[in-house]
């Protein structure tokens, strides 16, 4: 069944949670990598790789990753407050808003702007992290990480009962040469159990 969205009403949509950044690095610090006096290493290689966050999560706790789906709005073309490569996704757009859950504990938050046509094909299940979506279909990505950041944000900070700040990147999902979709996520601290001290 095809989901269909009306022209939003921009002042109804549902906030989504950018982090207000204490420092954030672009591409070149991205490629090159940070000091490892900045960012230690085991989190360097989930923020800054391009492997899947979810299957990382669910190796590192050792407890499936699974979804809390918060919002599926449809954006149009406004520009949503986030990172300029949204541009790069046609439009009119969806947004996605989840918690990535593990062992019950939330150890991420994500959104995500999808091209309005193509979002059924690619999530066609839509309790299932991206990651597992995308899997069952076996199509071939390449994440191309635009945005790493350090800093606060209120409402995230209540979701994981930790005051920040936190660590979070957004990216590109490249498919068939084309961009698939803009994803920005935030990482919990509950992750230094498995990582240690950023």
């Amino acid at each position: 069944m095809t989901a269909t969205f009306k022209t939003p009403d921009t002042s109804t949509l549902t906030a989504w949670y950018a982090l207000d950044p204490i420092w954030q690095g672009t591409e070149p610090q991205i490629q090159q990598g940070l000091p490892h006096s900045q960012l230690a290493p085991a989190w360097q290689m989930v923020l800054l790789g391009d492997g899947s966050p979810t299957r990382y999560l669910q190796l590192l706790t050792g407890e499936p990753t699974t979804i809390d789906l918060i919002d599926m709005s449809p954006v149009g073309l406004f520009r949503d407050r986030a990172p300029e490569q949204i541009l790069q996704v046609p439009g009119p757009r969806v947004r996605r808003q989840v918690w990535l859950m593990n062992g019950g504990q939330r150890t991420a938050y994500a959104a995500s702007w999808w091209e309005q046509s193509h979002v059924d094909e690619y999530l066609q299940n839509r309790s299932l992290p991206i990651w597992a979506s995308l899997a069952k279909l076996r199509t071939e990505l390449y994440r191309d990480v635009q945005g790493i950041y350090y800093g606060h944000s209120k409402e995230i900070a209540e979701a994981f009962g930790h005051p920040g700040p936190f660590w979070g990147r957004h990216y590109l999902f490249w498919h068939r040469g084309q961009p698939l979709t803009l994803i920005y996520e935030v990482f919990s601290p509950v992750l230094e159990r498995y990582l240690g001290k950023p």
